[in-house]
């Protein structure tokens, strides 16, 4: 669920993200929906990082999504490989404009239109140890806690979900 403020002050949305960014980053949100992750956008990651999409399946398995909307956009950003310290499975996400051959074969990858998206590459699992599990766990959960009662605040009391929903 995407958190909207009536007040034009969407904290998901900070000014970096460009239109192909946010297309990209909602049709990998449906995608992973159907495949029974939580995720959410914009996570600040205890190394100051901030991940585009994490991801939190229904087994635990985390997963980092780096979102890149250009071949100008992966260029610059060198930072990606600190990720793999913070999930256990590390993937790329782009649109159709996007060369694929441009992204590491040691990472997966996702091709997102906006309105679903498909697995093109499989990650490499690297399983995070106990201590960074529980980190990342908690500040997911944190985060969402968070995000959930800022929604009330605005929205009003919003309708109960299933935890399988």
């Amino acid at each position: 669920m995407t958190i909207l403020s009536l007040h034009g002050s969407n904290p998901l949305i900070d000014g970096r993200q460009s239109e192909k960014a946010m297309l990209v980053r909602r049709g990998m949100q449906v995608l992973l929906a159907n495949m029974r992750h939580v995720a959410l956008p914009e996570m600040a990651l205890s190394s100051g990082r901030r991940a585009d999409l994490i991801t939190l399946s229904d087994k635990g398995e985390i997963w980092i999504i780096e979102i890149k909307s250009s071949i100008e956009d992966f260029r610059v950003d060198r930072k990606w490989p600190e990720y793999r310290a913070h999930c256990d499975r590390l993937f790329f996400a782009t649109h159709p404009q996007v060369p694929l051959e441009i992204f590491p074969e040691d990472a997966g990858l996702f091709l997102s239109d906006g309105y679903g998206a498909h697995m093109v590459r499989e990650a490499p699992e690297h399983k995070l140890p106990p201590a960074a599990r529980k980190a990342v766990t908690l500040g997911f959960a944190r985060l969402a806690a968070a995000r959930l009662g800022h929604a009330e605040q605005v929205l009003g009391p919003l309708p109960p979900l299933r935890a399988d929903d």
